[in-house]
């Protein structure tokens, strides 16, 4: 890839117009290869590292972000054997190829990230880097404070503990209620096991948010691309873990 000059890989990238871009850089809030940038910089998206406001960017023009709204009875594979429902008529079809961060089982819904950045994608995904993911669930029977308690403090499952980060009261009525909890690690069927442990099965599961990515309105089914703003969110979020990460101790399970 040929070198270009900085303000025109950023507002190419999408952050901005080109005069906009040069705002920023004027502004000192852009850096290349950990000096502050200038006017006259030149770039190759495949050689340099390019920093706004302290977030590493991708100027590469092939890389996408999209969020999903995966319906309920929908498979988050690219291909099933034996015929059921998966996510590709949800992808968009111009473009490069995309694929979806982590998985949804078959009857959650809600928010997926799809991109094909496997960089940021694996950084937001593993286990080790304790991203929040943010579920609300409706459940059989009326969840109460000792209800919460168990979930905060954490349950033995056959693959070993589950816990949720927070978790709080939506809705609590005498045969059912809402909770909306945080995880971290996002295994198999996770939070309707640690739910169905403590006695409140789930009976409808949405993702709503993904560190600082949000569904919002995104109905059922729709796809739309990330803005400049979500894309540099997630990154700062994805750097952060990783720098908590480093300094944490191993974790024992």
């Amino acid at each position: 890839m040929a070198e270009e000059r900085l303000q025109r890989a950023l507002a190419r990238a999408g952050f901005g117009s080109r005069r906009a871009c040069e705002e920023l850089i004027v502004q000192g809030k852009v850096r290349v290869n950990g000096r502050v940038a200038t006017l006259g910089d030149k770039v190759e998206a495949s050689r340099d590292r390019v920093e706004l406001g302290g977030v590493a960017v991708n100027l590469d023009p092939s890389i996408r972000y999209y969020a999903l709204n995966k319906p309920a009875g929908v498979l988050t594979t690219m291909h099933d054997q034996r015929g059921r429902p998966d996510i590709r008529p949800f992808l968009p079809k111009e473009g490069p190829r995309v694929f979806p961060v982590g998985r949804l089982d078959r009857d959650t819904e809600g928010l997926l990230l799809l991109t094909n950045d496997g960089a940021l994608g694996e950084r937001l995904l593993h286990p080790r880097f304790q991203v929040d993911k943010e579920y609300l669930a409706e459940v059989q029977g009326r969840p109460t404070p000792k209800h919460l308690a168990r979930i905060r403090a954490g349950v033995e499952l056959e693959d070993g503990p589950a816990r949720a980060r927070s978790v709080r009261i939506v809705d609590a009525r005498r045969d059912r209620g809402q909770l909306a909890l945080v995880m971290t690690e996002g295994r198999k069927r996770e939070v309707r096991r640690l739910l169905a442990a403590v006695g409140l099965p789930v009976a409808r599961l949405v993702r709503v948010r993904i560190g600082p990515l949000r569904l919002g309105r995104l109905r059922p089914g729709e796809v739309r691309a990330l803005t400049s703003e979500e894309v540099l969110a997630l990154g700062a979020t994805a750097a952060k873990a990783e720098r908590v990460a480093r300094r944490a101790p191993p974790a024992d399970r």
